[in-house]
C-alpha cells in the first residue's frame, strides 16, 4: 500500500487492526495461497468477516486457545506457509509466550505474531486486558523483530514489510478506532528503525522518542513546546527490536532525550533507549527521561482517564519536560 492522504484517512477510520485485518490480509491471500490468517476467537472484534467470507479457505479460528494457535501456526510455517496469529496483545504474548518463545525464536519460523489492543485501549475490561509488559516479554526473546506502527496506515505498512523478510515478527497494535494520523504521505520503513517527523535532525533542545499512538502524541507535545521556544525533534521508534542506533547517536547531540511509550518503564523503548546510551561508557550523554505507565497496576477507566493516570496527555508530558530541562 502507498500511504497518501486517501489511504491514511481510510485505515485511520478502521484503527491499526481493523485496517490490517479488514484490508491489507485480504490483498496478501488474494496474492499468495499460502498465506493463512489465525485467531483465538477474536475474529470479528478484529474486523476480520470481510476476510472470513472471501478466503474461507485461508482462515482459521482455534477458539479461546492461543497456545494452541501459536503451535498449529509453528506446523503450518515449517509446512511452507505463512501463517499470521493474532488476539489481544496480553494473551498473545503473555499465555503464548512460552511457544512464542520455542517456535518462533528458538526454531525461528517465519510466523508474524499481531498482538491488538495494546497498551491502555481496553479501556474498562481491566488489567486484565491491559497490556503493559508484552514490549519487555518479547524483547527478552532472541530473534524476533518488534514492530510498533504510530498509526493505521503505518501498520498496514509494517505488516506488509514483515511478511516480505519472511522472518518472526511480533506486531504491537495500539489506538482505537479513527487512530490518530501521523504519516499523510508514503514512508519507506525498511531502511531504519525511526523516522523523523518534526524537527530538524540532530539540532534542538529535546529529541522525544515515542512509539505507537504516543507519536501522534509526541507531535502535539513538540507544538506546545514550540511555543514556548523549545525546540523538539520527534523520532518514531517503530522498530522496537533491533532497536535503531543510529537513530540514538542522533538524540545525542541535543540537550535531552525524552522516551513516550504506553508500556510499562521497565522494559519498553524507554530502556532499550537506555541500553543504548549506557554502550557509550565515560562519553558525555544528555539526561534521559523515560515516560509511560511507572511500574503500576491502573484503576480501570475509559481510555483518556488511563493515560491521564499515567502521565501520558500532552499537557502532562510537557510539564514532566519542562520540570527536568529547566534543571539542566
Amino acid at each position: 500500500m502507498t500511504i497518501d492522504n486517501r489511504n491514511s484517512k481510510i485505515c485511520s477510520r478502521l484503527g491499526q487492526r481493523g485496517a490490517i485485518f479488514g484490508m491489507a490480509a485480504l490483498d496478501v491471500a488474494s496474492k499468495d495461497e499460502k498465506f493463512v490468517l489465525m485467531t483465538a476467537d477474536l475474529a470479528t472484534l478484529s474486523g476480520m468477516d470481510r476476510y472470513i467470507r472471501t478466503y474461507p479457505r485461508q482462515f482459521i479460528n482455534v477458539g479461546i486457545a492461543e497456545q494452541n494457535m501459536v503451535g498449529v501456526a509453528a506446523g503450518l510455517a515449517a509446512e511452507g506457509y505463512h501463517p499470521v496469529v493474532t488476539t489481544y496483545a496480553t494473551f498473545l504474548t503473555m499465555r503464548a509466550c512460552e511457544q512464542i518463545r520455542h517456535y518462533m525464536g528458538y526454531m525461528h519460523l517465519p510466523i508474524i505474531a499481531i498482538g491488538s489492543g495494546a497498551g491502555l485501549s481496553q479501556g474498562y475490561a481491566g488489567n486484565t486486558h491491559y497490556t503493559i509488559e508484552d514490549l519487555s516479554m518479547m524483547r527478552a526473546i532472541p530473534g524476533i523483530t518488534i514492530y510498533s506502527p504510530a498509526d493505521a496506515a503505518a501498520a498496514v505498512k509494517l505488516f506488509e514489510l514483515a511478511l516480505k523478510k519472511k522472518e518472526p515478527c511480533y506486531i504491537r497494535l495500539t489506538g482505537n478506532l479513527n487512530c490518530p494520523i501521523v504519516y499523510k504521505e508514503d514512508v519507506d520503513f525498511s531502511q531504519r528503525g525511526c523516522t523523523v517527523c518534526q524537527g530538524k535532525e540532530g539540532s534542538g533542545h529535546i529529541t522525544i522518542m515515542a512509539c505507537g499512538t504516543m507519536v501522534a502524541t509526541a507531535l502535539q507535545v513538540a507544538e506546545l513546546l514550540s511555543q514556548i521556544g523549545l525546540e523538539a525533534t520527534v523520532l518514531d521508534m517503530y522498530r522496537i527490536k533491533p532497536i535503531d542506533e543510529w537513530a540514538v547517536a542522533m538524540a545525542r547531540q541535543t540537550n535531552l532525550i525524552v522516551t513516550i511509550e504506553e508500556h510499562n518503564i521497565l522494559g519498553g523503548l524507554g530502556a532499550a533507549v537506555a541500553e543504548v546510551l549506557s554502550s557509550y561508557g565515560h562519553m558525555a550523554t544528555p539526561p534521559l527521561l523515560r515516560l509511560g505507565i511507572a511500574d503500576t497496576f491502573n484503576l480501570a477507566s475509559d481510555y483518556h482517564d488511563l493515560l491521564s493516570q499515567n502521565g501520558l496527555k500532552p499537557e502532562m508530558i510537557v510539564e514532566n519536560i519542562l520540570n527536568v530541562y529547566e534543571d539542566l
